[in-house]
């Protein structure tokens, strides 16, 4: 599969892409510094860019047949719209180029998710730390969910830098669930099995353990 993956120098993006080209996909990295890209691959190919800048959004989605956003911003209390505006560069983007598959990472608290991170981070944390930020993840979702593109939102747990596992679950019914914690390495796994399976169509799932 030629996938696109934008924010793939840390985290959840950088276990995607290092999975996926375990696994023989070709993978197009659109970065802002390239310098920040690790490794160099037969299968990787890295475009400079970045998400809020529509035209080399565009150039990285030319030929893609599947595209992940898991771009991450550090804590801030100011106004946030890179996920929003981000997002609107990328659905039209792929508007533009007929690119159809999307996976969006945005997290425990976002939509109806709220209220499923357990007491601390629901009553405390997100409302006092991640008020902003969330509340650019609640528009990023709603323009998905309006979009025409074939979507899966995923929201994982809390993150962590552990192992592989692959044995995690995966949640779309919230009804007395409390999050718990996933490693970045399972949720890439998630991803490169929804994108092989697409058993999550138009769904938000959750990852934890």
């Amino acid at each position: 599969m030629k996938l696109l993956i934008i924010g793939a120098t840390r985290g959840i993006g950088f276990q995607l892409f290092e999975q996926a080209l375990q696994v023989g996909h070709a993978v197009t990295a659109l970065v802002r510094d390239p310098q920040k890209m690790p490794k160099q691959h037969d299968g990787l190919r890295v475009i400079q860019g970045d998400i809020l800048d529509l035209e080399s959004v565009q150039r990285a989605m030319a030929e893609q047949e599947a595209v992940c956003v898991t771009i991450g911003i550090g804590i801030t209390w100011k106004p946030v719209t890179l996920f929003s505006q981000g997002t609107r560069n990328v659905l039209e983007a792929m508007r533009r180029q007929g690119v159809r598959r999307l996976i969006c990472i945005t997290g425990i608290g976002a939509g109806d998710s709220k209220g499923h991170g357990g007491f601390l981070y629901g009553r405390l944390f997100n409302p006092l730390l991640l008020k902003t930020i969330y509340e650019d993840k609640d528009r990023q979702e709603a323009l998905i969910r309006a979009s025409e593109t074939e979507w899966t939102i995923v929201r994982p747990g809390f993150l962590t830098n552990g192992p592989l596992t692959k044995k995690y679950q995966v949640i779309t019914d919230l009804t007395g669930v409390t999050s718990g914690k996933i490693s970045r390495a399972d949720v890439a796994h998630f991803i490169l099995e929804e994108l092989a399976a697409n058993r999550y169509l138009g769904q938000t799932p959750l990852l934890t353990y």
